[in-house]
C-alpha cells in the first residue's frame, strides 16, 4: 500500500467504533512477536493535560541527546503526528511500511478468530510498538494512552513509569459518571513496583489510588505532598525531595500548564534517581519553558488576535475558562464554539458563557460532529449567532479577540486551514 491507500484503509476501520479489551492487541502483538516487550516507556494517562506533559518529557530528554518516542491522539495537523521520533513526525514512506506489515494480521483477526475487528485506535497503536520495538528502536517511547487506561489498546507493555495528570468527567458513557469510578478505570496505570506521579485533587480518589499503590507496591509522587508548587502568575518555584527550581517561566500559558510541567519534572528526577538518565538539570528546565502543544491555547493570529483551544470536557473548560481570565482580562472575547456528540455540551457552553461576549456556533465536517442546530438550541447566550461557514468567519473576524474551542477535532480543521494559508 501506498501512503493514502495505508490511511484511508486505517481511517476505513473507524467504523468499528470504540471497543474497550486488550484480547485484539495482545492476539495482534503476539502476531509480530511482542515488540512492546521492546520498549523502554513512560504511560501517561489522564483526562486532561496529557499531551503537553508528554511534549514537555519529550523535550527535556531530547534536550539531554536521548532519543524519544511518542504516541499521542488526536493529531492536529498530520495524520503522522501520532507516530513521532524526537518531536517530528515519521515519515509518509514509514506509515505505509508500517500499514503493509501490519493489514494481515489485522484481517486474520478478523476472518480467523472470534475476537471481532481491530479498531483503528488499536492499529495506529500496533503501529507504534512495531515501529519503536522493531523497526527504529528508540531510548524512551512515550506513550499517551487513549480512552480511559484498564481497557485501552496502550495497556499492554510495563513502563518505567507512569503518570496521571488529572481525573475528570469525560468519555462517561464508557467509563462510569462518577470521578470514582474513572478513577479506578484509569489507576489500571499502576504496575507493580512502577511509580506513579499523579495529580489529582479529589481526596476520595486519591486516597484509592494511593491504596492501589500500596497493594502494588508502587511508589506514589503525588502534587502537593511530594511535590511543592509555588505558583507566582506566569511563573513558578518546584521542589521534590532535595532538588529545588527557582522561577520557572512557560511559554505554555496557564496554571494548569505548571502543574503539568511540574508532573514531568519530578517523573524526570525520578527516573535519574533510578538511573535511567542522566541529566543536565539546566538544560531539562530550559526545554520544558520552552515547549509548545499544539492547539492548547495557541495563538494562531496576532492581529486581530484569535486563539484555538482543544478543551472538549467540563473538567477543561473550567481550566479554559481560568486561564482567559487571567490572561485576558478586559477584552473583548468571542467564542466559536462547536462539538461533537456524547460530550457535556450544556455544561460545556454554560462554562464559556459566563465570559464571552458573543457566542459563534458552528458544525465542521466530522462523522460524529453534533448538528449546529441543536447545539445553537443549548447556547442560553444573549448575543449568539449561528454560522455554517466558520472558516469565512474566522478570515473575516476583525474583532477584539476570537477564541475557537470545543472539540480537538474541531480546531484541527481551523489550524490545517491557517497552515495552508500560510
Amino acid at each position: 500500500m501506498n501512503y493514502q491507500e495505508s490511511i484511508e484503509w486505517i481511517h476505513s476501520l473507524g467504523k468499528f467504533g470504540i471497543k474497550p479489551g486488550l484480547k485484539r492487541m495482545e492476539y495482534m502483538l503476539g502476531r509480530l512477536n511482542h515488540p512492546e516487550n521492546n520498549i523502554e516507556g513512560i504511560h501517561v494517562g489522564g483526562t486532561n493535560g496529557k499531551g503537553s506533559t508528554v511534549a514537555y518529557l519529550r523535550n527535556a530528554l531530547v534536550a539531554n541527546g536521548y532519543s524519544v518516542g511518542t504516541f499521542t491522539s488526536p493529531y492536529i495537523e498530520r495524520f503522522n503526528e501520532r507516530i513521532s521520533l524526537n518531536g517530528q513526525p515519521i515519515s509518509d514512506k514509514e506509515i505505509s511500511v508500517l500499514a503493509t506489515r501490519v493489514r494481515p494480521i489485522v484481517e486474520e483477526l478478523s476472518n480467523e478468530t472470534s475476537l471481532g475487528e481491530a479498531t483503528e485506535f488499536e492499529v495506529i497503536t500496533l503501529m507504534m510498538f512495531q515501529y519503536f520495538g522493531k523497526i527504529n528502536p528508540v531510548d524512551f517511547v512515550i506513550v499517551e494512552a487513549g480512552l480511559g487506561v484498564a481497557y485501552d489498546s496502550t495497556n499492554v507493555f510495563k513502563p518505567i513509569m507512569t503518570i496521571l495528570t488529572s481525573i475528570g468527567l469525560d468519555h462517561v458513557d464508557i467509563l462510569g459518571d462518577t470521578l470514582l469510578e474513572i478513577t479506578k478505570d484509569k489507576s489500571a496505570i499502576i504496575k507493580p513496583k512502577v511509580p506513579l506521579a499523579f495529580n489529582v485533587q479529589d481526596s476520595t480518589c486519591k486516597n484509592y489510588i494511593n491504596h492501589v499503590l500500596h497493594n502494588q507496591e508502587s511508589k506514589a509522587i503525588e502534587m502537593s505532598r511530594d511535590i511543592v508548587l509555588i505558583q507566582n502568575g506566569d511563573e513558578f518555584d518546584f521542589q521534590y525531595l532535595n532538588y529545588d527550581f527557582h522561577d520557572i517561566k512557560l511559554k505554555m500559558i496557564g496554571k494548569h500548564q505548571q502543574e503539568n510541567a511540574a508532573l514531568a519534572i519530578s517523573s524526570l528526577l525520578d527516573l535519574m534517581q533510578r538511573g535511567w538518565v542522566d541529566l543536565d538539570l539546566n538544560k531539562m528546565i530550559y526545554a520544558i519553558e520552552e515547549t509548545t502543544w499544539a492547539g492548547r491555547i495557541e495563538v494562531i493570529q496576532e492581529n486581530p488576535l484569535i486563539i484555538i483551544d482543544g478543551a472538549h470536557n467540563i473538567e477543561a473548560m473550567e481550566v479554559l475558562k481560568k486561564t482567559m481570565q487571567e490572561t485576558y482580562p478586559n477584552r473583548d472575547i468571542t467564542v466559536m464554539f462547536s462539538a461533537i456528540k456524547g460530550k457535556p455540551v450544556q455544561k460545556m457552553l454554560n462554562i464559556l458563557e459566563t465570559f464571552a461576549n458573543r457566542m459563534i456556533i458552528t458544525e465542521f465536517d466530522f462523522f460524529k460532529k453534533m448538528p449546529i442546530t441543536q447545539l445553537y438550541q443549548l447556547s442560553n447566550h444573549i448575543d449568539k449567532e449561528q454560522v455554517e461557514d466558520y472558516i469565512q468567519y474566522i478570515e473575516d473576524f476583525d474583532g477584539d479577540l476570537l477564541l475557537v474551542t470545543g472539540s480537538l477535532y474541531f480546531i484541527s480543521t481551523v489550524k490545517q486551514h491557517f497552515n495552508n494559508k500560510m
